[in-house]
């Protein structure tokens, strides 16, 4: 059980017997006398992708769900989904695109990653903070043609497109922050 003034970003609630993720959480405290600090959150079922806002009064618990979370690898991508591989056990899962969401793009063969079980089954995975991709495909620079620093778009061979410095050339390595989807560096090597 966890209060609900104790509540923050990533916590995964039981309601409903489904496991809902916090993935926004703010505290307003009302200015009457008494009142209770709100605590109001937006959370997303791990198991449908369905997104609710809800308020909890300070003081009031809540269920945390029983979930666990293993190393697995992420092997391939076929026309059921994306196949992964628990590294303890070796068994294999496949999880679709409406269960990964945005979490697809930063998926290269091999990647090391932690997967969330809930009741023994696989309902999600979690992504490192960064991962290194490679550009596929940018505008040219045009030395000179700005006097403030710009972005420009790329697209990673993930298919992902995020926004990267004008310097970026197709072929080049790059770090990005998996939580945001930020171009961090340039990875040297």
């Amino acid at each position: 059980m966890i209060n609900a003034s104790d509540m923050k970003r990533g916590v995964i609630l039981e309601l409903d017997g489904d496991p809902w993720l916090v993935i926004e959480c703010a505290f307003q405290t009302p200015s009457a006398r008494g009142a209770s600090t709100l605590t109001k959150v937006k959370i997303r079922n791990l198991k449908s992708g369905a997104v609710l806002s809800k308020s909890y009064r300070g003081g009031e618990m809540l269920e945390e769900a029983d979930c666990e979370k293993r190393p697995v690898q992420f092997l391939y991508k076929d026309e059921d989904g994306h196949v992964f591989m628990d590294q303890e056990t070796y068994d294999q899962f496949t999880l679709g695109d409406d269960i990964l969401g945005g979490s697809a793009g930063y998926l290269t063969e091999g990647l090391e990653c932690r997967s969330l079980l809930h009741n023994g089954q696989a309902i999600n995975i979690e992504l490192p903070n960064t991962v290194e991709l490679d550009v596929v495909e940018c505008v040219p620079y045009i030395k000179g043609a700005t006097a403030q620093a710009q972005l420009k778009p790329a697209t990673l061979e993930t298919g992902l497109e995020i926004q990267v410095p004008p310097y970026l050339e197709p072929g080049e390595k790059i770090r990005v922050d998996t939580r945001d989807g930020r171009f961090i560096e340039r990875v040297k090597g």
